[in-house]
């Protein structure tokens, strides 16, 4: 029996090749720039994996006559045309919450870098300011005892950077569709009310066409001078362009971004924007994260190709 055959969309690990092996016939990635050579190997595709934010997504979609099936490897799903998807009776599936604890940790860590300064305090002893024994010559800073943490999207990730900023002496606040059953925090009714509420924001929101660039000049400000804005979510969320202004002026304290809006490419004025911290989408990028991903990638074409539902459908779609 022959095994169904997948396209690659990025390069995956090598335990996720290794295992995808094993039950099926993989291609690529390709270049879409080599359209021959995609579509030689498209014809007889069933099932695309892929990562949600890759520009070329949608090509390589449109020229696989039989397939049946894009897997996306992660939580978000933005990349793809989901009404052309359902037009072709495509299935659309993701491994949503997997990395959520991964996520969340790395979020901690942006919100202590960014509000005590800790990428600027170890340039300050590098740089060799630090010149009185025993007495610290940076200024004080805020806390995080008592400050109130706002979230943008109480999902999955949202949840679990609450319950560790709760650890941290935060009071927690959240906005996002409607407010959610069974959590202790307080919900805001708008995004405008949560930035005014809160000390620092978190962007924890999933992406769509409908709130690129919500986290605007408007929202900046009402966060305020004394306040930081955090982005782990995706890069489409934040008007980059402001955050910069709002730090230049100083009308926003500090900022730390996971993600960016054309990545991997920075415009030369954020990476010189003060007070602003930066990582390379990497808040996902644990080893045990990793794996469950590619785990319920790989229960997702399990049950596909065995004619079950799959656990994971984007519910667009699925409906």
């Amino acid at each position: 029996m022959l095994k169904p055959k997948l396209l690659l969309g990025c390069n995956f690990s090598d335990r996720f090749n290794r295992l995808l092996s094993m039950h099926y016939t993989i291609a690529g990635p390709f270049e879409v720039s080599r359209i021959d050579e995609l579509l030689s190997a498209s014809v007889d595709a069933r099932a695309l994996i892929t990562k949600a934010g890759l520009a070329s997504n949608q090509e390589i979609i449109d020229v696989c006559p039989s397939l049946e099936l894009v897997a996306c490897f992660g939580t978000g799903y933005e990349g793809i045309d989901l009404a052309r998807a359902l037009e072709r009776n495509l299935i659309v599936t993701h491994s949503p919450g997997a990395n959520a604890s991964s996520v969340a940790d790395f979020a901690i860590g942006l919100i202590l870098a960014s509000t005590r300064q800790i990428l600027a305090a170890d340039r300050f002893v590098r740089e060799g300011h630090w010149v009185d024994s025993g007495v610290v010559n940076m200024p004080a800073v805020p806390g995080l005892r008592g400050a109130k943490l706002g979230i943008f999207g109480l999902g999955a990730v949202g949840k679990k950077v609450a319950s560790r900023a709760v650890a941290f002496d935060m009071e927690v606040g959240y906005h996002g569709r409607s407010p959610k059953d069974g959590v202790p925090y307080l919900f805001l009714p708008t995004l405008e009310a949560l930035a005014d509420w809160a000390d620092v924001l978190v962007i924890a929101a999933r992406a769509d066409g409908n709130n690129r660039h919500i986290i605007n000049q408007d929202i900046m400000r009402r966060v305020g001078t004394s306040g930081h804005i955090i982005n782990i979510a995706r890069g489409s969320l934040v008007d980059q362009m402001a955050l910069v202004e709002a730090l230049e002026k100083k009308t926003l304290a500090g900022a730390a971004l996971d993600v960016f809006e054309n990545e991997p490419n920075l415009p030369e004025r954020l990476l010189k924007a003060p007070n602003l911290v930066l990582s390379p989408h990497l808040a996902y990028a644990t080893i045990d994260a990793r794996n469950a991903q590619e785990d319920m990638v790989l229960a997702n074409l399990e049950a596909h190709f065995h004619g079950l539902p799959a656990p994971n459908r984007v519910p667009f779609v699925s409906d």
